[in-house]
């Protein structure tokens, strides 16, 4: 298991996003080392990545969203079925992986990159206009959805720099079976799966857990 790259991008001006400096989802594999550390909380931190531009920080970026995976192989899925080339970084994603179980990913599940970088899986990523005005495919969310295989993302623990070829092992596995392709169909399609999300723990992103809690509340009155 390793990285094919790392990839940053910089602000670029799009009509998809309410945002007067744009959107960072253009994302470029870029050469040498690049660092990774705890960007600081939602709406204040951006990007775990040196070099990596979050633009609109009120729905992205923050410590609980510092870093976003996604598996080459489930882009060469993507560029089979879309009939067009989909180079690394397209989906806005930091890092592409390649012999990852990026979606089979348990939340909480710890990865090891390089020799210092530990990352912890947090939560899928959920489609957004942005991003379906960046890829100009007709119904994009809804494909996307419909799939199920929406990609990672991860807080930083312990920082680090990494550069594509790192190897990637995963070093710590929770005692739960919430995987992310399961968060996402709990937060988007099957909402009935919200109460398993709380066998997370401490791992579990906050927005999800106030979402679960309020779920189990509303079916318990």
């Amino acid at each position: 298991m390793k990285l094919l790259s790392v990839n940053v991008g910089r602000p670029t001006p799009s009509e998809h996003t309410d945002s007067p400096a744009g959107t960072g989802i253009d994302k470029q594999p870029v050469d040498g080392p690049v660092a990774v550390a705890a960007p600081g909380p939602k709406g204040v931190g951006a990007s775990g990545l040196a070099g990596d531009a979050v633009v609109d920080t009120r729905h992205h970026g923050g410590d609980d969203q510092a870093v976003y995976a996604y598996a080459r192989e489930d882009l060469d899925a993507w560029q089979r079925e879309l009939g067009r080339e989909l180079g690394n970084g397209v989906f806005g994603e930091n890092l592409t992986t390649a012999g990852v179980e990026v979606n089979g990913a348990l939340v909480g599940e710890r990865w090891r990159i390089g020799d210092r970088l530990l990352l912890e899986v947090t939560s899928p990523r959920i489609p957004c206009r942005t991003f379906q005005g960046w890829l100009g495919e007709h119904g994009w969310i809804k494909r996307f959805t419909a799939a199920g295989a929406p990609g990672a993302y991860l807080r930083v623990l312990e920082p680090g720099e990494i550069r594509s070829g790192d190897t990637v092992e995963v070093v710590h596995r929770p005692d739960h079976d919430v995987t992310v392709a399961l968060m996402f169909r709990a937060l988007t399609t099957q909402r009935e799966l919200l109460p398993r999300l709380l066998a997370v723990g401490d791992a579990l992103h906050p927005e999800a857990r106030a979402k679960a809690v309020k779920y189990v509340a509303q079916a318990a009155s």
